[in-house]
């Protein structure tokens, strides 16, 4: 019995508008379109901005009090719907619903959380020039419609992280998700309407980057964009918005770096550095793309590793039986599967995974975007399998002889997001962590975030910095006012 397609409409000033156009939206893991998406264009975005404009002018006195506890309601309704969010989540995307139960709706519920408080606590500062009997000191203040832009791998994760900050110290949005997963963000109109945010405080534009995505960041009213996404899409976003001069927070793309050294424990390492390459189909600009593993153990880690990557087990999303889910498009999965043909071609060989092993799918999953994670060896430093971020379940695995040749291997790409170590010697695993060319070094863990840290890249991985005090600093124009005393 066919279900019923989820039509999702356009949030504009607390209402929904119905589209005229729409793009099939597939669910990932059996291949069939499971909603529709509207096909929107830059009146629906000029709606919305008009919309946010002139909510700014009321959002913007109001007191963080009050800011704070709309965001903490936010995420109290959030929560409570976390079962629903995750299983649409899992549907759109193609990850486990586990996978999204345990970690994309809770930390989406956290970042509304986090913000709400650090906003209470925010400081800010202040001198005196004796000399000019002069005090100087800081105010804050809020910008104006932000241009938010979120993509398809962490859809509600990511656009929550975004969304908080940005509401949190007075802005109002214009906020496009992807088109290829738009539900959940479709979803969070109803908790904002529950929760009883201000009409145009958030708007939702659904549709394609070339038509709303374009729009928000050459539209000379918005004065911030803030995007994660690919490094390509980034660059256009510079180009677009050059003429106006705007502010920019822009997290792109990885070909992140794992450092295996002799001292290693593999029996506790390799559990991580599978999770490290292979978590969400490898569908995080984080993940481990390139592992680096010194001589005198890389016979003994690759057969330990290709051992722990068979057993992730790929399948149907809904199962909890899954560690891994399908890609998110057949577009994405022909792309994944492009970058293994050519290591082949450029004499790599395929330890484990697709090609060399069976994909064992139910009849239900049988045209889903489904790929084994692979794990390649024998290719060069300078393959384009090496050097261009594939965004899938696939790693390359070389040897290394010395730290400092391993140092410059790791640095020899045009990324530079971020990068893991692992060593039992703390002398080294500092000495190496300083010496790499990358926003975030996780030495002997990956992905334990602090969100009071800095997080981005350095080079082609993006501009600028995400955490609790670098985003309320994004958000805000800071203004020093100088008083002299004795007049």
């Amino acid at each position: 019995m066919a279900t019923s397609l989820t039509i999702i409409q356009n949030f504009i000033n607390n209402e929904y508008f119905p589209a005229k156009n729409f793009i099939a939206s597939y669910d990932p893991a059996i291949g069939e379109v499971w909603a529709k998406v509207p096909d929107s264009d830059a009146e629906e975005v000029e709606q919305a901005y008009q919309a946010a404009k002139k909510a700014f002018s009321g959002w913007k006195k109001t007191t963080v009090e009050e800011r704070s506890r709309l965001l903490l309601k936010i995420a109290d309704i959030l929560e409570s719907r976390l079962e629903e969010f995750a299983i649409a989540e899992s549907r759109d995307n193609g990850k486990p619903i586990s996978v999204a139960k345990n970690g994309d709706i809770p930390r989406a519920v956290l970042n509304f959380r986090f913000f709400a408080t650090s906003i209470l606590h925010y400081q800010n500062r202040s001198t005196y020039q004796e000399a000019y009997s002069a005090l100087n000191y800081t105010t804050r203040h809020p910008i104006g419609v932000v241009g938010i832009i979120a993509p398809w791998n962490l859809p509600m994760y990511l656009l929550s992280w975004k969304i908080a900050p940005c509401i949190a110290t007075g802005n109002t949005c214009v906020c496009k998700p992807s088109e290829l997963t738009s539900v959940t963000a479709y979803m969070l109109c109803d908790v904002l309407l529950q929760a009883g945010l201000p009409a145009g405080v958030v708007n939702m534009v659904f549709g394609y980057g070339s038509k709303v995505g374009e729009a928000i960041v050459s539209h000379p009213g918005i004065p911030l964009i803030t995007f994660t996404g690919s490094t390509a899409t980034g660059k256009i976003i510079q180009r677009s918005s050059a003429e106006h001069c705007k502010k920019l927070s822009l997290e792109l793309g990885g070909k992140n770096s794992g450092i295996v050294f002799s001292d290693a424990d593999l029996e506790k390492c390799i559990p991580t550095i599978v999770r490290s390459c292979f978590a969400n189909q490898g569908e995080i600009c984080l993940c481990t793309e390139r592992l680096f593993v010194h001589e005198e153990v890389f016979e003994e880690f690759l057969e330990k590793f290709v051992e722990a990557t068979r057993k992730l087990k790929v399948g149907d999303p809904t199962s909890p039986a899954s560690t891994t889910g399908s890609l998110v498009s057949k577009d994405h999965l022909d792309k994944v599967k492009s970058y293994i043909n050519m290591a082949v071609k450029q004499n790599g060989k395929i330890r484990c995974g697709h090609l060399v092993d069976d994909l064992d799918l139910s009849p239900r999953n049988k045209n889903g975007y489904f790929i084994l994670p692979t794990v390649l060896t024998g290719l060069k430093d300078d393959s384009c399998v090496n050097q261009e971020e594939i965004f899938g379940p696939v790693v390359t695995v070389t040897t290394f002889t010395t730290e400092q040749e391993v140092i410059e291997r790791s640095n020899n790409i045009s990324y530079g997001l971020s990068a893991t170590v692992f060593s039992r010697d703390v002398g080294k695993v500092h000495r190496v962590a300083q010496a790499l060319d990358v926003g975030t070094v996780w030495c002997n863990c990956w992905v334990i975030r602090d969100l009071r840290m800095p997080f981005g890249g350095t080079k082609k991985s993006g501009l600028g910095r995400e955490s609790q005090d670098d985003s309320l600093d994004f958000f805000t124009e800071q203004k020093t006012v100088c008083v002299k005393i004795d007049v």
